[in-house]
């Protein structure tokens, strides 16, 4: 499909195919144009929603009901359910992955949330999901039950969707989808007889369902809460801060190390690591163990490629391989954290990893954050504690762990398990989800973050010229090709 230049274009382009019955093609052509900008890092942390997006795909989800229920294709008899005495919840999500904080959080929403059935509805809108994993993920929580959309045509994910919300009649639906599931936002309808929410985990980006003015807007860290009342003018959107299960405050025979023996630990997958900026994680890395020659542990798949550039890098510097440890997988960041004896958790970089924050603050484990020159939502440090290390330039952490001692690390660590009780344990979040809660106030933002508007003119410089420009065509390339792999 050739790129779209003009939005006016691209909404007569909308229009007109619903206009001639052919819904397919608008949804493709609105998933299409969402993924050619989620794709494109320079749009990233610069574009969250548009009501536009979310109107056309509202249309689209109209019509069709409005054709399921008294159209040419009405709905079958055991599609027209007498009203359901069950306390059904729907929760609609895109695809689902065994690891990553996506799935962790929904399983979190849905254990917590008071007892009732829930259905999770997938599109496969952006990938086919490992069903046997997924289930095996989703084991120990009771009355939850999975559903699978038919491959093929979005029409007739559509068409599924909605028979499928009409025949459970539930009394809540909860938007878990991709950034680009054109699907996920046509199905769902004001008036419906369902509460619906909308869970903004896609934040980062451009991601359809943001502005659904009638659904239950939920932001999930103080930096979105903030952003979205503030300055997208979301007035009602709701604070319902993530939570992960506490496992233990790092145990007293882990006695805290420093220089040379300092193990330093980041968690995360490609997508945060391995994106056009100014500084490279695959750079950092290797500089920050020449620094204090200590080891650092990687959690989370990574690039044949990035790991080339970090082994290079360290035979460069003279530093051992064996100082980089590669996991790319593991059931839990904060147990590994312990067992691996972490003593310093560098957050991912260029883009910030909010639950695996949680988690390390949780273990125990001080926190090292960059702070992003662009936005201060691609970073995480408003939800870590007030004396958190908060870095920018290189230079800036390699200093701190060059001269941190023990007592320092001992007492961070003990700030960073405060954090977390006071905030991100399971009960504030089974309070928050209770029928009748009160609103939850969010976490003010810190004070004096600054972006650096002359390092972002010159990033963007650098990722345009010609070198950066093909960098950002196999990123590009290589994010799309992956979103539709399993």
């Amino acid at each position: 499909m050739a790129p779209m230049h003009s939005i006016a274009q691209f909404q007569d382009k909308i229009k007109a195919h619903v206009s001639a019955g052919n819904l397919d093609a608008a949804l493709y052509s609105i998933h299409r144009l969402v993924d050619q900008i989620f794709c494109e890092p320079i749009n990233t942390a610069q574009i969250f929603g548009s009501k536009l997006l979310d109107d056309l795909c509202q249309e689209v989800g109209a019509v069709n009901l409005y054709r399921l229920r008294n159209g040419k294709f009405p709905l079958p008899d055991n599609d027209k359910q007498a009203d359901n005495s069950e306390n059904v919840v729907v929760y609609v999500v895109s695809k689902l992955q065994a690891s990553g904080g996506h799935t962790a959080v929904l399983a979190d929403i849905i254990r917590l949330a008071p007892s009732t059935r829930s259905v999770i509805l997938v599109t496969g809108v952006g990938g086919l999901t490992d069903q046997e994993s997924i289930q095996h993920r989703f084991d120990s929580i009771q009355n939850v039950s999975f559903e699978y959309a038919p491959r093929g045509k979005y029409i007739d994910k559509l068409d599924w969707l909605q028979r499928k919300i009409l025949a459970l009649k539930p009394t809540g639906v909860w938007l878990f989808n991709h950034h680009q599931d054109s699907v996920a936002v046509a199905a769902v309808q004001p008036d419906a007889g369902y509460q619906l929410h909308f869970y903004h985990h896609g934040d980062h980006h451009l991601c359809l369902g943001v502005h659904l003015s009638y659904a239950d807007h939920v932001d999930i860290h103080p930096m979105g809460f903030h952003y979205c009342r503030d300055k997208l003018d979301i007035k009602g959107n709701r604070y319902l801060p993530m939570a992960v299960k506490d496992m233990g405050m790092r145990p007293e025979s882990l006695q805290f190390k420093y220089g040379s023996n300092l193990v330093t630990c980041t968690a995360a997958g490609f997508n945060k690591v391995e994106v056009p900026y100014f500084i490279q994680y695959v750079d950092v890395i290797p500089e920050l163990l020449h620094a204090f020659g200590g080891k650092h542990i990687h959690i989370g798949r990574l690039t044949a490629m990035a790991l080339r550039r970090i082994r290079s890098n360290l035979r460069r510097l003279g530093v051992p391989e064996s100082n980089f440890v590669y996991i790319p997988f593991v059931p839990s960041v904060w147990k590994a954290l312990h067992e691996y004896h972490v003593d310093l958790y560098i957050t991912s970089f260029p883009y910030g990893g909010a639950r695996t924050l949680i988690e390390a603050m949780g273990a125990g484990v001080p926190v090292a954050i960059h702070s992003h020159c662009t936005s201060r939502l691609l970073g995480t440090f408003d939800m870590a504690y007030e004396s958190a290390l908060v870095w920018r330039n290189p230079n800036e952490i390699c200093d701190f762990v060059q001269h941190v001692n023990v007592a320092t690390l001992k007492n961070l660590g003990k700030m960073a398990r405060s954090r977390y009780l006071d905030f991100y344990s399971e009960d504030i979040l089974k309070n928050a989800l209770a029928e009748d809660a009160a609103p939850l106030a969010a976490p003010p933002l810190y004070e004096g973050y600054t972006p650096d508007n002359l390092q972002q003119a010159l990033d963007i410089s650098n990722q345009v010229s010609c070198v950066g420009a093909i960098r950002r065509f196999l990123y590009r390339t290589y994010r799309r090709w992956k979103s539709f792999v399993a």
